[in-house]
């Protein structure tokens, strides 16, 4: 079946990325310590790729002004780094300083980076590219999606666990090279890794509007 990030909140693009470009860029990001890196569009390789004309056309179609970069983490799932994550969606933006601005909250702090939870009009004007580094399957931990999902709101830990037992799920297999776009309030998770291979996977994330003048990006490319 073809999914598309609209009705479905997530498409597959294959081989958007070649083999020597991967081959460099896993290089650059080198081994990673705990389950990923932040601050990475601080990197210019990485935010020459994020800006990058290949990805700004994927995202142009699903944001409504030219996408922004204002994100990008990297993570390698290994059998040194291993872990799962469960059915969640993404609600936080990571700014350079705490403002009170109606709407936006609740606040937290994820690595000394301030993040809050922006209005739901904004999150669904984001969109999230996953750079596939390895061939990436159930055994090392694909990633697994509830379609349509996106489209539900900000969901309770209650209306999650419920949608569990009703929704259907895909796993995203992807071959490497292959980008995964995805809208952030995608209900999604993934399993603890059963293969010795790693499940490198380099997330992008654009925005389609600006901050308020109170908040500023924390990494904005």
């Amino acid at each position: 079946m073809d999914y598309h990030v609209e009705p479905h909140g997530f498409a597959f693009c294959r081989q958007v990325i070649e083999p020597e470009a991967l081959n460099r860029f896993t290089k650059l990001l080198g081994p990673v310590t705990g389950a990923g890196r932040r601050g990475l569009l601080r990197e210019p390789a990485v935010t020459e790729l994020a800006r990058s004309e290949r990805l700004l056309a994927l995202v142009r179609p699903h944001v409504p002004t030219e996408p922004l970069p204002v994100r990008a983490i990297y993570f390698d799932k290994s059998p040194e780094a291993n872990w799962l994550v469960a059915w969640h969606q993404d609600l936080t933006l990571s700014v350079r300083a705490r403002a009170e601005v109606p709407g936006f909250g609740p606040w937290s702090t994820k690595d000394g980076v301030p993040h809050v939870q922006p209005p739901m009009a904004l999150l669904e004007q984001m969109l999230a590219v996953r750079l596939h580094f390895d061939d990436t399957d159930e055994a090392n931990g694909a990633l697994r999606v509830m379609p349509k999902t996106h489209c539900l709101g900000r969901l309770s830990a209650e209306s999650i666990q419920g949608l569990r037992s009703s929704q259907p799920e895909v796993l995203c297999n992807a071959a490497a090279g292959d980008a995964l776009l995805m809208r952030p309030l995608l209900l999604h998770a993934s399993g603890r890794s059963t293969s010795p291979r790693h499940r490198r996977v380099l997330h992008l994330e654009y925005a389609g509007f600006q901050l308020p003048p109170e908040l500023e990006w924390n990494e904005a490319a």
